[in-house]
Formats: structure tokens, C-alpha cells, sequence
């Protein structure tokens, strides 16, 4: 009797909308390629929230996803996804080249047809997150939360003063040794900057050869580095979580309601879960497209840890 009641309750739609889960959550993780290359696979976001500095109140965080070197470029709004293409053209294309690949969030300008359009004529593919899981963007994520603490820090006097000291930030994010025993700046041009004049012999080479020498030595060194490091920190990070229930297309789910904005009530009130909505789509082991009513205006790709599987109530014996 005691697995009939757990079956019946377990299938009961009211308790799947409202109970919150106690487990950890689901979707082992799935890190991204390490790239072999600076700058061939890069990824970005944006700042906001910022107090108006010398008409500046957004930095674009760019990231090069193999030598973690950062450029912050500040900007006086959110951009277009035209005004956006821009600025990646003349801060990014210009000094690296055009990468193969972008990732980002789904913010609109990342979304629209003209970036996509214009990463298509470049030849650049378009990685874009699931819904509502910053952890797919993850390294920017972590160097924006960085940027932002170097800034409070320099500027807690003086708020309105952080697009002056940005520049400085960049480049003391860009020289710190990481826990690959480089710094996002060797890693890129393989020597470290000198930072007084008597440093500088230290990076001097004898010649163009020699330095592309030392560059292809440094980048086949620091992969297998940051090879190791992702290794080790899948199996800590696989801890917290679980693996997920293989979906397939036509399964029903409860799709979690903590990042999705529900209209009326009070939101302590809200259910924890809504739907159950069908899965349309597999994208990857983690990640699947709902068919959502056009009312939730939100992306339909998202993160099985935000999702749980409809149970369904066992049919009535029959006496």
C-alpha cells in the first residue's frame, strides 16, 4: 500500500506545481572544448547597473576562452545587436582576428537576426546558453564578478571614477598568475609583461622564430594544463550534482518558476513549478526546447535542472 500512496502522490499535479525539491539538482556537467589557440572561441557579456562615469555606464566583458585574457570596454548603453557587431569589430576582430565560435546569454542582441547574420557571413557559430543558466557562460560570468570587485575596491571613494580605472583593472587581470601557473597574458603571447624597465630583458627574444617558438611551446604547455584543471573540477563540480533523466521528445515536464516572471498574486504564493509543458526538442544530454504558451514570453531552451518529469498516476485496478 505504501508504494500505491507514494505513486498516487508523487503523480498528484497540485503537489509536483508546489513542492520544492530536496534533492541535488539534475545535469552532470558538460564543459565546454578547450580550444588549441588564442582567440579562436571567445565569449561575452555585459555589465550594467553602473553609475554614469564620463558618459560610460555598461562594459562588454570579451574573454578568450583559451588564455583567459579580458578586454572591458566600456560603453554608454546597452548596444544594438548592430551597434554591438561594431564594437566586436573594432576592439576584437582588429587585434585577434575573427574566432570560430561565440558564446553568450540570450540577451536580444545575442538573439537577433542581424548578429546571427553577421556571424554567419564571418563564419563565426553562435553558442548560446539555456534559459535562465549562467553557468554555461560561465568564465565571463566569473570575470565580470571579478572586475566588479577590483572596481568597488578602487573606486569606493569615488564611484562616478571607474571608467578611468578601468584600463588598470584590464591589465592587472590580464598579469595575474592563475592556477595554471601563467597569466592570461603569457598564456596569449607567451611572455609575461615586465612591469619596471629592468624587467624587460626578461621577455626579450632572439628573434622572430624564436618567439613563435616559445609561443607554441607556452600554448601546448598551458593546454594540457587547463585540460588537467577542467578535469579536476568536473569531478568536484559532479558532486552537487545529479545525473538527469534521459528525456526524449514528446516527454512531459514541470518546468521550475524561480527566474520565470508569473503575472498576479503574491510571488511567495506562487506555484514552484508550472506546466506540465512537452519537450520538443533534445539540443544536448543537458539541455532541451519546451512547446511553451505564447503568454510566457521567456526562451524555450533550458537547463534539465530546472526541469522534472510529470509522473503519471497509475490506471485504477480493476476487482
Amino acid at each position: 500500500m505504501s508504494s500505491d500512496i507514494r505513486a498516487f502522490v508523487s503523480s498528484c499535479p497540485v503537489c509536483a506545481s508546489v513542492k520544492v525539491p530536496r534533492r541535488p539538482p539534475a545535469g552532470l556537467l558538460q564543459p565546454l572544448p578547450v580550444p588549441s589557440r588564442p582567440w579562436s572561441h571567445i565569449t561575452m557579456d555585459f555589465i550594467t547597473g553602473l553609475p554614469n562615469s564620463r558618459g560610460k555606464m555598461v562594459i562588454l566583458t570579451i574573454v578568450d576562452r583559451f588564455s583567459k585574457l579580458v578586454h572591458a570596454i566600456p560603453l554608454q548603453r546597452l548596444p544594438s545587436a548592430r551597434e554591438l557587431a561594431m564594437v566586436v569589430a573594432r576592439h576584437i576582430f582588429r587585434l585577434h582576428g575573427i574566432p570560430e565560435d561565440i558564446v553568450s546569454d540570450r540577451g536580444p542582441q545575442f538573439v537577433s537576426g542581424f548578429w546571427r547574420e553577421f556571424c554567419r557571413l564571418l563564419g563565426v557559430r553562435v553558442s548560446l546558453s539555456s534559459g535562465v543558466h549562467p553557468q554555461t557562460n560561465g568564465q565571463v560570468e566569473r570575470c565580470n564578478q571579478d572586475l566588479e570587485t577590483t572596481l568597488r575596491a578602487m573606486c569606493s571613494r569615488n564611484p562616478s571614477t571607474w571608467s578611468t580605472q578601468l584600463t588598470w583593472v584590464e591589465y592587472t587581470l590580464n598579469t595575474l598568475l592563475n592556477s595554471t601557473g601563467f597569466s592570461p597574458f603569457q598564456a596569449a603571447y607567451g611572455y609575461q609583461p615586465p612591469l619596471f624597465p629592468h624587467q624587460a630583458q626578461l621577455a626579450a627574444t632572439s628573434g622572430p622564430a624564436a618567439l613563435v617558438r616559445r609561443c607554441q611551446r607556452t600554448w601546448r604547455t598551458f593546454r594540457s594544463r587547463l585540460l588537467r584543471n577542467q578535469e579536476r573540477f568536473t569531478v568536484v563540480a559532479n558532486r552537487r550534482w545529479t545525473s538527469p533523466p534521459v528525456y526524449k521528445v514528446g516527454d512531459r515536464v514541470w518546468l521550475s518558476s524561480k527566474d520565470i516572471p508569473l503575472k498576479g498574486g503574491s510571488k511567495k504564493l506562487h506555484p514552484s513549478f508550472i506546466g506540465p509543458f512537452t519537450i520538443s526538442r533534445i539540443i544536448n544530454p543537458v539541455a532541451v526546447k519546451l512547446d511553451l504558451p505564447r503568454t510566457l514570453r521567456v526562451h524555450l531552451v533550458f537547463h534539465v535542472s530546472k526541469l522534472k518529469p510529470e509522473r503519471v498516476s497509475p490506471p485504477p485496478c480493476t476487482i
